[in-house]
């Protein structure tokens, strides 16, 4: 038996054989051509046919994940369509005068390798879409499917990296779990994992040499297990068991209230950042959206959102909410998190450096482009604006000038709009020292643990060297948390928990009793969650 710890990408647990799912098989030889032309034409068609398979992707990942989630094969067939590869493609067999294989091998090599040159984190991913559209015109030009055959029977997937063109071109049923080398948490591959509830690690070594062999892949504790004991086994398949068991007496929450034993209701809201996660939220009946992390409106587009989209977005959100409250945190770009119009620099340490709400403040028009949406939005349900990143009194101030600009603007072109109780993020130490004043300021108060973690441990959460040092139950940060929930209160202001540590249920009983007022998680985590909730009493009888 071999364990090996990765990282989670999507809960869950599966059994199964491993199957290496090796790309580029290709074997592209150098072949010359005396019809070049015909050459061209062949490619021709074949480009064609891509952007129709994409467009088929595309239609099948808005099924499971939404438009905008899926929005990356039509990124992929555009890069197609404006002659990235076709220009530099037909050049290539008119001057050399070999076959299409070998140009779109070679130029895709290129253009993933000039990619990798690139300092923005989001333009370099773009070296994976070149390398998606490579293998896709590739198997096509070889006669061969763009997916390689898994099999008929279902497999625990290995992989140094998968696509998630290739995750959809495969029968779910035939894919009982997702290992990979590379991979992250917020990929649209993740996602579409997400979405089709199929357990992902990533970060563990590829080796062919696994083919066949029995694994349990644990997407909750991001963990490996090659050729299991006969004892590990049935620990496996007896918390399988639980597991099942366990989410169909989960059900039988869905109906029931967020109270303590001792009446007192505690809210669980739900933290999403794409529109097909309200269906889950609404299922597990969330008592509203505690954390809409707007970011992703801007990421994985070309330009910046327009003040209309994020209008109809907004105010979709809230229609569907059904006069629950809605929080919307404004523009939480930088860090881990990029767009390439933005043109941001590379920084030293990004974690500390330009994102957030200084971002926002920064580049004046596009907050108030934000603003002026969330502001029209808030005419259809009970919306509330959230800034991140605060650590001043006079940024606070600065929003305050720049929303009262707005609405003196939308009053003087009769442009209608509702109203928006302000609150901010509490994730920096700053920010808890001056909570007392902070709460005079705005309507409540919502503490993101995550970056309060690592701002006060002093560790890199997405460094693996010291991300160990990131607990959020380290007393520091708990002193933190009843420092805010305390100011917050004393000022007549509510307070909300939206990191993980909302989720971490031994310490639901702490934070109820340290006075938090409301609790925003993932919705898969809200009926656990509810359940802890009404087992737990905090005041003394």
């Amino acid at each position: 038996m071999e364990r090996y710890q990765g990282k989670s990408i999507a809960w869950g647990i599966a059994e199964g054989k491993i199957f290496p799912y090796v790309k580029d098989r290709y074997q592209v030889e150098k072949i010359r051509k005396k019809d070049p032309e015909g050459e061209i034409e062949r490619y021709r068609r074949t480009e064609e046919e891509a952007i129709r398979q994409l467009g088929e992707a595309y239609d099948k990942a808005v099924e499971i994940v939404g438009a905008r989630s899926a929005s990356l094969f039509e990124m992929q067939a555009m890069l197609l369509k404006e002659g990235h590869f076709r220009e530099p493609v037909e050049q290539m067999i008119r001057e050399m005068r070999v076959c299409a294989e070998y140009a779109v091998a070679s130029q895709g090599r290129k253009l993933a390798r000039a990619c990798q040159q690139l300092t923005d984190e989001r333009e370099r991913r773009t070296e994976a879409d070149i390398r998606d559209i490579s293998k896709r015109l590739l198997a096509l030009l070889s006669g061969q499917g763009y997916a390689s055959p898994i099999g008929q029977e279902p497999v625990i997937l290995m992989a140094r990296e998968i696509s998630p063109g290739e995750l959809l071109q495969m029968e779910r049923s035939l894919v009982l779990g997702l290992v990979t080398e590379v991979g992250m948490a917020d990929s649209h591959t993740a996602i579409l994992a997400a979405a089709m509830q199929i357990p992902f690690v990533a970060g563990i070594p590829f080796r062919p040499g696994w083919s066949g062999k029995t694994a349990v892949v644990d997407g909750r504790l991001g963990e490996v297990i090659v050729e299991p004991d006969e004892d590990q086994l049935e620990k496996i398949h007896r918390r399988c068991q639980e597991e099942k068991w366990e989410q169909e007496r989960l059900e039988a929450y869905v109906q029931k209230e967020d109270v303590t034993l001792d009446g007192d209701r505690i809210p669980l809201l739900a933290n999403i950042g794409e529109l097909f996660e309200l269906e889950a939220a609404r299922h597990s009946r969330a008592a509203g959206i505690g954390l809409f992390r707007s970011e992703f409106l801007y990421m994985e587009r070309e330009t910046y959102p327009s003040e209309e989209e994020q209008f109809q977005i907004y105010r979709q959100i809230v229609q569907e909410m059904q006069g629950q409250p809605v929080v919307i945190r404004t523009l939480d770009i930088g860090a881990d998190k990029q767009a390439d119009y933005f043109r941001l620099e590379g920084e030293i340490n990004p974690a500390m450096g330009y994102r957030g709400i200084r971002i926002s403040l920064d580049r004046e028009e596009l907050f108030k482009t934000q603003l002026k949406a969330l502001f029209r939005a808030a005419m259809y349900g009970d919306l509330s604006v959230l800034y991140p990143m605060i650590t001043s009194l006079e940024e606070v101030e600065a929003i305050r000038e720049i929303v009262c600009d707005i609405r003196e603007e939308m009053d003087a072109k009769k442009i209608p709009y509702g109203k928006m109780r302000q609150g901010i993020m509490i994730e920096t130490p700053a920010a808890v020292m001056i909570s007392d004043l902070l709460a005079e300021k705005v309507d409540f108060f919502s503490i993101g643990t995550n970056d309060l973690t690592q701002y006060t441990m002093a560790a890199d959460r997405q460094n693996p060297r010291v991300s160990h040092l990131c607990s959020s139950r380290h007393p520091a940060v708990l002193r933190m948390i009843q420092m805010t929930v305390k100011n917050g209160h004393r000022k007549g202001i509510p307070v909300t928990i939206c990191g993980e540590l909302a989720a971490d249920r031994e310490m639901t009983q702490k934070l109820i009793g340290m006075g938090v007022d409301a609790l925003s998680v993932s919705p898969n985590q809200i009926l656990p969650l509810r359940k802890e909730l009404r087992s737990i009493t905090v005041r003394e009888h």
